[in-house]
C-alpha cells in the first residue's frame, strides 16, 4: 500500500491508469493477498476505484481529495487535544518529543524531525484516551499524509513553532486555544501541502 501510494502521490502511476491484482503483485515482488489488501486500503484513502475482475482505476488526488482529507484531520485532531485538556493528562510524553524535535531541527536533520512530527501528533492521539479516535487519526496519517514529507528547513521551523504553540496552550488546560491551534496548524499543513 505505502508504494502503491507514493506513486499514486507522486504521479508516477497517473489518474485513470487501470491496475490488474496479478500485474501489479508482479511487479511488487509479492503475493495476490497483500496487494489486494494494499487494493482496499487505498480505496478507503480515495485513491483507486475497485473494479470487477480483480481491476482498480487509479483516481489520483486532486486539489478536493487533499482538502477534505486534511478537514476531517483538523476536526479530530483539535477533538484529541480538547480531550487531553479535559482529562488533565500526563504531559511529559508530549514534552519529550518536543524537546527532540528542537534537537533535531538545531542538528538540521529534517528527515528524523518528520519522524518526530508523526511521533508529537500520535501522543495527543493516544493521550485523548479515545481509542475509536486515535484509529480514524492512524488510518489518515496512513493515507494522503503519508504522502507528505516535511524535509525542508522552513516547513520544518513552522511545524515546530506551531507544535510549541499547541503544547503550551494543553499544558495551561486551555481547551478552546489547544483546538484552534491545532486546527491552525493542519490548515497551514493543507496550505504547504497545495503549494508543493
Amino acid at each position: 500500500a505505502a508504494n502503491l501510494r507514493e506513486a499514486i502521490l507522486s504521479k508516477k502511476i497517473p489518474a485513470g491508469e487501470i491496475l490488474t491484482l496479478e500485474s501489479t503483485a508482479q511487479e511488487l515482488g509479492v503475493s495476490i493477498t497483500p496487494t489486494r489488501e494494499a487494493f482496499q486500503i487505498l480505496a478507503r484513502d480515495g485513491l483507486l476505484e475497485l473494479e470487477r475482475n480483480k481491476r482498480a482505476v487509479v483516481l489520483g488526488v486532486n486539489e478536493k481529495t487533499i482538502r477534505e482529507h486534511f478537514q476531517v484531520r483538523a476536526a479530530l485532531e483539535s477533538e484529541a487535544c480538547v480531550l487531553c485538556c479535559k482529562n488533565r493528562i500526563d504531559m511529559s510524553r508530549i514534552e519529550q518529543v518536543l524537546t527532540v524535535s528542537k534537537e533535531m531541527i538545531e542538528k538540521q536533520d529534517y528527515e528524523n524531525y518528520s519522524k518526530l512530527n508523526q511521533s508529537l501528533h500520535m501522543e495527543i492521539w493516544i493521550a485523548a484516551g479515545n481509542e475509536k479516535l486515535k484509529k480514524m487519526l492512524s488510518e489518515l496519517w496512513s493515507g494522503l499524509s503519508m504522502g507528505v514529507k516535511m524535509t525542508e528547513a522552513e516547513y520544518a521551523k513552522k511545524s515546530l513553532k506551531e507544535h510549541e504553540g499547541i503544547v503550551e496552550s494543553m499544558k495551561k488546560c486551555d481547551t478552546m486555544e489547544a483546538a484552534m491551534k491545532m486546527h491552525q496548524h493542519i490548515e497551514r499543513s493543507l496550505e504547504d501541502v497545495l503549494t508543493e
